[in-house]
């Protein structure tokens, strides 16, 4: 036996046997669930990626996702996504954040999907469809070395502008568009667009850690965004290129928001501010946004990323 005790859940072989597995008391009566993941990031937003094709999960899901996506004691992200197989496309996206509350859609989290099905063999084509709750979106893959995706463009579908659909009760019909709002008694002008999920875009002089951590708890938990709502600080630096800081619901701060960079490029045409091809730059790297003017479909494109895989 181990001299010193294990962590919690862990299981160890021994020296002399290594066939025999040794599991702490409280979990040797348990029957043991054993499941693949694979860590992966677009542009350093992460997430912990199950393969439901093979894997068997646990019941209690929302558990799970916060459970593996701790840093300290977990796996750590931004949160859990499960592949599924799917009736209508190549695969379902499911997401949880990492406080556990299930999300619609994630931008980067769709471009790791598209990569996974792709690299892991589900799915061989360069042009794939990928189920989520906002919808069935189309992908198109860019392969590098040894025929690995590097870079994904989404059609992100066309934004949802109508107040009450993204919801938010700002306006009661209609759109918010730079709209004066206070919160916590700073003034704002507000564009809110739903990309299969809210956001409340906010164009400010500098995206400051006050403004961010400060202010982006407060305004996702604001009454008036009854299911709460990803907050974007944006800086322009020019018509074509933007800088941005997003407070994400259910996660907090993270480096880079797919969802949230299609919705500041939709506000940026909206305000006048920016083109309508941008340029967006996150904490974890650079995303490629255009709304087209024929469709009105957003289209995003940047990296996908596998770090590491391993048993949970």
């Amino acid at each position: 036996m181990p001299k010193h005790p294990l962590p919690m859940g862990s299981i160890t072989t021994f020296p002399d046997d290594p066939t025999l597995l040794w599991f702490p008391l409280h979990l040797r009566n348990v029957s043991m669930l054993l499941m693949k993941f694979t860590k992966m990031h677009g542009a350093g937003n992460d997430y912990v990626y199950v393969n439901c094709f093979t894997e068997e999960l646990p019941d209690d899901l929302p558990e799970l996702a916060r459970t593996i996506a701790d840093r300290h004691f977990g796996v750590g992200g931004d949160g859990l996504i499960l592949i599924h197989p799917s009736n209508i496309a190549d695969a379902r996206m499911q997401m949880f954040n990492a406080d556990g509350s299930e999300s619609e859609m994630c931008g980067n989290g769709i471009r790791c999907v598209a990569k996974y099905v792709h690299d892991h063999g589900i799915a061989n084509s360069r042009s794939l469809r990928i189920e989520t709750d906002a919808g069935v979106l189309g992908v198109e893959l860019q392969l590098g070395l040894e025929s690995q995706v590097e870079q994904v463009t989404v059609d992100m579908g066309k934004p949802e502008l109508d107040a009450p659909k993204i919801p938010t009760t700002l306006k009661t019909e209609g759109n918010v568009i730079d709209l004066p709002v206070a919160f916590d008694g700073k003034p704002f002008q507000a564009t809110c667009v739903s990309m299969g999920n809210p956001h409340c875009v906010l164009f400010v002089e500098e995206a400051s850690d006050e403004l961010v951590l400060g202010l982006g708890p407060v305004i996702e938990s604001d009454p008036r965004f009854p299911n709460r709502v990803n907050v974007e600080f944006v800086e322009v630096i020019s018509s074509t290129e933007v800088r941005q800081r997003t407070w994400e619901r259910g996660s907090g701060e993270t480096w880079a928001c797919g969802t949230g960079a299609s919705a500041v490029c939709v506000a940026g045409v909206l305000t006048n501010r920016t083109e309508r091809r941008i340029t967006n730059h996150l904490l974890g790297g650079d995303l490629v946004l255009e709304w087209e003017p024929e469709k009105g479909h957003v289209m995003m494109t940047g990296p996908a990323t596998e770090v590491f895989s391993g048993t949970w």
